[in-house]
């Protein structure tokens, strides 16, 4: 990363999914043309690009496809296969560096790294072996056993209260290198997105406060009395902290606990932008998708401004069945309230649990974001917040 891209050349990314797509719509808004690799024909972000390549992310056609198209290349999930990058970095700049996503694919390295940089973590065990399982101190259980790696949205989980839960979990995830973290008194979830350029200057996004249900992010809150000022304070040092010792290049979001003490605790980091970080579009001057793009093309990185109170509502499959029976959501009815900002994804089929979009509400304040997007939610079947 030493040179810098200005608008009008082409930017890659690996994967096509809704974060790729978002991706996209920031650079060609920028006045960039965009690659995209992903395997499917009809992916979100492929469809809406200049270039796209259909290829697995290991194959090596593909892979020099998109180094011929692209003049820089990033991703937008962390399951892409780090040596994908290390093969596209050997041609073309890569951020975030397959190193970097390499510890975020891996809960153990990942725990490693944030003990490292002086990040509180929760008391947790590396299980690899049945010596380890059955070395394990009591003192962890009630506990959540979680893959060390390819876990997202819950998956890859369980919570188990003794031993006996613990090894039939275990057993359960068929003996796969797991952690199991202590299960501990949550107060509440935030999360902090962070870009860092190649020259280390570093920006963030406020705090966010989130909701998540089934393990699926459902609700982010962001604005004045959303988070408290300490702990908002800590969870960004914390999270510069992180991507400092990465030597991170890009956008990287890292979530935490808020323990009913005030204490706080790391949970992941997702070497990417976030589902929490998808309000910035309409509620700041500057979104996590632009500083994506700024990060990769080198170009200066501004502090966000946020102008408005922000409410984002994951919109899942559910959402589009009744009873049993199919259906289409009332969005002429949702985007009649004042701020509501819809965000569908282009999605074939929608599935219960699949992500198909999202809605931000916007207001002045957060008495008129909360009563709009309870209405939102009445409105579209979601459980109120």
């Amino acid at each position: 990363m030493t040179s810098m891209l200005l608008p009008g050349a082409t930017l890659g990314v690996m994967g096509g999914g809704q974060l790729g797509r978002m991706f996209v719509h920031a650079a060609q808004r920028l006045g960039y043309r965009t690659a995209v690799l992903d395997p499917d024909h009809d992916s979100p972000a492929g469809r809406i690009s200049e270039h796209h390549v259909m290829a697995g992310y290991l194959d090596a056609g593909g892979l020099h496809e998109l180094a011929q198209a692209a003049a820089a290349v990033t991703t937008e999930f962390e399951n892409v296969p780090a040596q994908a990058l290390e093969q596209l970095a050997a041609a073309r700049p890569v951020a975030p560096a397959a190193a970097a996503v390499a510890i975020a694919q891996d809960r153990a390295r990942e725990k490693a790294h944030f003990q490292r940089c002086g990040v509180p973590v929760a008391p947790h065990a590396l299980i690899e072996t049945q010596a380890q399982l059955d070395a394990v101190d009591a003192a962890l259980l009630p506990g959540i056993l979680k893959t060390a790696r390819l876990g997202y949205d819950g998956k890859g989980q369980a919570r188990v209260a003794t031993r006996a839960e613990l090894a039939q979990a275990w057993a359960a995830l068929q003996g796969v290198p797991c952690v199991l973290e202590q299960q501990l008194a949550l107060d509440h979830e935030i999360s902090v997105v962070v870009a860092r350029g190649a020259d280390g200057a570093m920006v963030h996004l406020p705090p966010q406060r989130n909701l998540h249900r089934g393990g699926i992010l459902a609700v982010t809150e962001v604005g004045d009395g959303v988070v408290a000022d300490a702990i908002a304070q800590q969870a960004i040092a914390a999270t510069r902290a992180v991507a400092e010792g990465l030597g991170y290049v890009g956008v990287l979001c890292v979530e935490f606990f808020v323990l009913q003490d005030g204490a706080l605790v790391v949970n992941e980091m997702a070497p990417r932008p976030h589902n929490s970080g998808h309000w910035s579009i309409e509620g700041a001057d500057v979104s996590q998708f632009e500083l994506q793009v700024r990060t990769l093309a080198g170009l200066p990185l501004v502090q966000p401004r946020q102008h408005s109170h922000a409410i984002m509502l994951n919109l899942l499959g559910d959402l589009w069945f009744v009873h049993g029976a199919e259906r289409t959501p009332p969005w002429d009815q949702v985007l009649a309230l004042p701020g509501a900002h819809l965000h569908l994804y282009g999605k074939p089929q929608a599935r219960p649990g699949r992500k198909m979009g999202h809605l931000t509400i916007t207001a002045d304040n957060r008495m008129g974001a909360c009563s709009t997007a309870l209405e939102a939610c009445r409105l579209l079947g979601i459980a109120p917040f």
